[in-house]
């Protein structure tokens, strides 16, 4: 039976003393899923607030119309909510996986920078 804190095989550790918290803290993060996940949310909210624009017209609402500058077809109109989504998905998908990318790759880089001031800061005499 597995444990409730087990290490996920998929995740590599070189130690196997590392605790199992501490190995999933220094887990990568998945890149597609972060930027599915990240796009999901970013293409319901422009979604969700373009069809509040629509049904309620707001007179002090945002001026939602200036989206059109960035997504292609975007109208604040039904078709605008389609349009709206979609691009804020493919917005949001790309943010979070370079969020991801970048967090991995500072992440590999600070272990890596760790390790070699630890193997630096041994005595010679101690791999004698």
């Amino acid at each position: 039976m597995k444990a409730i804190h087990s290490v996920p095989e998929n995740v590599l550790t070189a130690d196997a003393s590392l605790p199992p918290s501490l190995a999933l803290a220094f887990a990568p993060v998945h890149k597609l899923a972060m930027g599915i996940a990240v796009g999901l949310v970013a293409g319901l909210l422009v979604a969700g607030v373009t069809a509040f624009q629509v049904i309620a017209d707001p007179a002090n609402g945002p001026e939602l119309k200036l989206l059109a500058n960035y997504f292609y077809g975007y109208t604040v109109s039904w078709r605008g909510v389609a349009v709206g989504g979609f691009w804020g998905f493919v917005t949001g998908f790309v943010a979070g996986w370079f969020v991801a990318f970048v967090r991995n790759f500072f992440l590999a880089l600070w272990v890596i920078f760790v390790r070699a001031r630890a193997e630096l800061s041994n005595s010679f005499l101690d791999h004698i």
